[in-house]
């Protein structure tokens, strides 16, 4: 090659690498606290309270239907189903929420089955919200929210739970996290599209009372705004008190899509089995986002967790019931922690639901130093502090909220207890230890 040819060569692919790789679209999203969190806790960590997941079996019906799935001689189900859900598992999801929502549904409509609940959510801003869109978030929220509004191009609005402690030195429960009406309703303008519901609520464990849904479905239908509801721990809650669906609320079935997981359902989160149920207009829209992306999930899965639906409809309402029984341990499981941080002065907020637990650090503060002007919220050093030289890890609660109010919730960390009774007794004995170190000293 001779060198004007080398250098034109040279020239002509230093010209094209310097075009811009990265999308605009993932400007400001390509940092995400579970990539590094997870990475932490894997390496340090003794007891991993941090990322919401069991340690403990999923139960032995479900198991066993996949066991059948696989060796039952039926060859079809290692081969595509139908793209939008599985005909069994659509089908009984159906008759389960006819139940719940007391209105007809149709199969294939009515319901679409997902690659977990993450990728119904992403189906939902995709296929719903436009350029220039506004989505309120209920702060604080599972961050995916905020990146995927984004990345469909819309903007989030945020919107908080405030405190309101109990005046009587009682611990607090997530029920005193509360909207400011006046402040919620200043949020709805023309350019609002959808409001992000999640109930009950992951960090805090909220769970929406009556009173609270309706001022939102009244916002709503005032303003002709969608709701994205995100209930995947519906059938985790405590006390007695009861999950109430927003789109069984006067004027929202139509405009709600409800979002829903096999993975916190049946304890099983690595099955990555999901589901939508909504009106078929909106729904529509989400069968194309889902046929143009992942377009199929998998079969095998699908089957042994329409099986356990099956189960749980014969079930239904029973003592033997897993969605009866799973919460009955889960509640045992939440007060122990909650002893057990109480004791060692970690103040926890008592959770209606969920697999969390998120606790009041500031007695622990002076095991970790303030850093004058450091951009790193305080809670995150915490945490990471605590995993590398106590071995226990959790989640920042500060990671749950926007930029703008990161600063004002760096005092809280957020547990799960959906462990293994050996896990929690690990981390009381580390919160133990610690406990007495700082009596020592």
């Amino acid at each position: 090659i001779s060198k004007l040819q080398t250098y034109f060569l040279s020239h002509s692919l230093q010209a094209k690498m310097s075009k811009p790789v990265q999308a605009r679209r993932l400007e400001g999203i390509d940092k995400n606290i579970w990539v590094e969190f997870v990475k932490l806790a894997a390496t340090y960590s003794k007891v991993n309270l941090g990322q919401g997941f069991p340690d403990f079996p999923a139960p032995d019906f479900l198991t066993e239907a996949l066991t059948r799935a696989l060796g039952g001689g039926n060859h079809m189900l290692h081969q595509y189903t139908r793209a939008f859900g599985h005909p069994p598992l659509v089908k009984v999801l159906a008759q389960f929420f006819e139940k719940l929502l007391g209105r007809e549904l149709d199969p294939m409509t009515n319901v679409m089955v997902t690659v977990g609940a993450y990728q119904a959510l992403f189906c939902c801003f995709q296929a719903l919200v436009d350029e220039g869109d506004e989505v309120i978030i209920i702060e604080p929220f599972f961050d995916c929210y905020e990146s995927m509004v984004k990345m469909a191009g819309g903007t989030p609005v945020f919107v908080p739970l405030r405190p309101n402690p109990p005046k009587d030195g009682k611990l607090m429960s997530s029920a005193d996290w509360q909207l400011d009406p006046a402040e919620l309703a200043s949020k709805f303008s023309e350019r609002t599209k959808a409001i992000v519901l999640n109930s009950p609520n992951n960090p805090l464990g909220k769970v929406f009372s009556r009173e609270e849904l309706g001022l939102i479905a009244e916002l709503c239908v005032k303003h002709d705004v969608l709701c994205i509801s995100d209930e995947v721990y519906e059938w985790l809650v405590y006390d007695g008190k009861q999950h109430i669906r927003i789109a069984s609320l006067q004027g929202m079935w139509d405009r709600t899509v409800v979002v829903g997981s096999a993975g916190k359902t049946f304890s099983a989160t690595g099955w990555k089995v999901g589901w939508v149920v909504g009106p078929d207009r909106l729904l529509q829209h989400l069968r194309t986002v889902h046929q143009n992306s992942v377009y199929h999930c998998a079969t095998i899965a699908q089957e042994a967790v329409a099986q356990g639906f099956q189960r749980e409809l014969m079930l239904y309402g029973k003592p033997e019931s897993y969605f009866i029984q799973l919460p009955k341990e889960l509640q045992r499981k939440r007060d122990w922690l909650v002893q057990s941080l109480d004791d060692v002065g970690m103040k926890p907020i008592i959770p209606e639901g969920t697999y969390f637990l998120v606790a009041d650090i500031s007695q622990f503060k002076s095991d970790v130093p303030d850093v004058p002007n450091s951009d790193e919220p305080y809670d995150y050093r915490f945490t990471k502090w605590m995993v590398k030289n106590k071995g226990l890890a959790a989640i920042p609660l500060s990671a749950f909220y926007s930029e703008a109010h990161k600063n004002n919730y760096t005092n809280f960390i957020r547990f799960c207890f959906a462990k293994e009774e050996a896990t929690l007794k690990a981390a009381n004995d580390i919160l133990q230890k610690w406990k007495q170190e700082k009596t020592s000293s």
